[in-house]
């Protein structure tokens, strides 16, 4: 089975059909004023089902013959992201399918940013991963208002959906070599430069750990590489780690924490999402993309608990635990990532359970070695409804990794691995560059209007407005 990546949502369109529906929004500071103007009839219905006190509820229109034609929608006197995300799935939920199938709607009375977020509510509620189903969804298709930014919604929706669909994808559809695709799709539609060290190159070119890793599969472990952009503009490298399944290696996973680990590769389906994101926009910046893209599985061949690795960097790391193996092939991208002095690295990996513990699923952990971007990067997380928490690199814990017969372990085994690993992931950042460190779930286990139950989006968007800010 092949799956395509970065596909055009098909959660707008441009043409109304003769059923067409306008969706008039209601903000809640208007609400009494605009109800003292409806009809008795409206405004017992208001009242019946909750319209009146309730946010992002629906109030159909209909005339004598019962066709409705237009449909109220209660929101907030502030918009939310996802406000328009529940009108989306309301309408999938109460209409039939092939009402969805014969209307289209359109957003009314809102403008500017309100508007822009409106729409990419929308386009999150409306995507389903049915690459592998033969009945998919029938979502409702929106016609795009007149003076919203297209290409914007569009990017960011489709970006957040090609992060989805590579995480949701099982380990049998996505290997190493079909992450590269991926990645190869995405530098083809951009005119970006592509290549990828595989297999045994990897030791040629001094990539051990990468290859320590994931040699013990069938599925060749690689280095893919992405550039784009003007060599004049400031250098901005994206790293994300790649382990498309994660067994644990010969410190196997119980069962229950295996299950998800297909999942185990959201930080490059992050630095994917995030550098369709930076091309799409345009962001003056020399952008380079790495992802080790490596299955981390039990064999004949697989590293064990003991074994000392030489890193790209020259350090000897004693493995301590093959289940702490994504921060062993990010040390090598990493130091690779710094050997042309950029002026700001950021990675993403599905690192430690740690920052799941202490954090939960929706927040992810930000590390960075430059303290005064740590306010700039809440402050801007909470304006894009994307939280991320700013954690300290404690410069005292270094002790815990330092204790080894090499020069460093990668897991201590004890409580506050988040950082931990993310001291051992400084190790191989270059003086003088600029680095953040994002650890994320990628993962939507309850479900929610514009988040189901599945591959999640945590850290995107209120990074790629931090850059946006920077380099815009």
């Amino acid at each position: 089975m092949s799956q395509t990546y970065f596909n055009e949502t098909s959660a707008y369109t441009s043409r109304k059909k003769k059923n067409h529906i306008p969706l008039c929004v209601i903000r809640s500071d208007k609400l009494e004023s605009w109800l003292k103007k409806q009809s008795k009839a409206l405004q017992t219905a208001a009242a019946q089902n909750g319209f009146a006190k309730e946010e992002a509820l629906l109030l159909p229109h209909q005339d004598k013959d019962g066709q409705i034609k237009a449909i109220y929608v209660r929101l907030g006197k502030e918009i939310s992201l996802y406000d328009m995300a529940s009108v989306a799935s309301r309408l999938h939920a109460d209409f039939s399918k092939d009402f969805i199938q014969s209307t289209t709607f359109e957003i009314q009375d809102l403008k500017g940013k309100d508007l822009e977020l409106a729409h990419i509510g929308w386009g999150l509620a409306c995507y389903e991963y049915a690459a592998q189903k033969s009945s998919p969804k029938s979502f409702p298709s929106l016609v795009w208002a007149k003076d919203c930014d297209k290409k914007a919604v569009s990017s960011m929706v489709e970006s957040i959906n090609a992060l989805r669909d590579l995480v949701n994808a099982p380990a049998n559809i996505l290997g190493p070599e079909e992450l590269e695709g991926a990645a190869r799709t995405l530098a083809a539609a951009h005119e970006a430069k592509i290549k990828a060290i595989k297999g045994a190159e990897l030791i040629k070119k001094n990539f051990p750990l990468i290859h320590t890793v994931g040699m013990a599969s069938p599925r060749e472990p690689r280095l893919i590489e992405i550039t784009h952009g003007n060599t004049k503009h400031p250098k901005l490298t994206l790293v994300g780690k790649g382990v498309v399944f994660d067994t644990g290696g010969l410190d196997l996973k119980p069962s229950q924490y295996m299950r998800l680990m297909k999942k185990d590769m959201g930080g490059a389906a992050h630095v994917l999402a995030l550098a369709k994101l930076i091309m799409d926009a345009k962001l003056p910046v020399r952008l380079k993309v790495l992802i080790p893209a490596v299955e981390n599985a039990v064999g004949g061949d697989a590293f064990r608990p003991g074994d000392i690795i030489k890193s790209r960097k020259g350090l000897f790391i004693e493995n301590t635990n093959t289940d702490a193996e994504g921060r062993l092939i990010l040390a090598d991208a990493l130091c690779y990532a710094c050997e042309d002095d950029p002026e700001l690295v950021i990675d993403y990996a599905t690192l430690t359970g740690s920052a799941r513990a202490g954090l939960g699923p929706d927040i992810p952990a930000f590390f960075c070695n430059n303290e005064d971007i740590h306010e700039t990067i809440r402050k801007t997380a909470q304006e894009q409804e994307d939280p991320i928490w700013p954690m300290p690199l404690y410069q005292p814990y270094r002790k815990h990794i330092d204790k080894s017969v090499g020069d460093m372990i990668n897991s201590t085994g004890i409580p506050g691995d988040g950082i931990y690993s993310a001291l051992f992931l400084e190790t191989f950042i270059k003086s003088g560059v600029e680095w953040m460190h994002l650890d994320v779930f990628s993962w939507e286990s309850t479900g929610k209007a514009g988040r189901p139950v599945g591959a999640a989006d945590t850290g995107l968007r209120s990074i790629f407005a931090y850059l946006q800010q920077r380099f815009g």
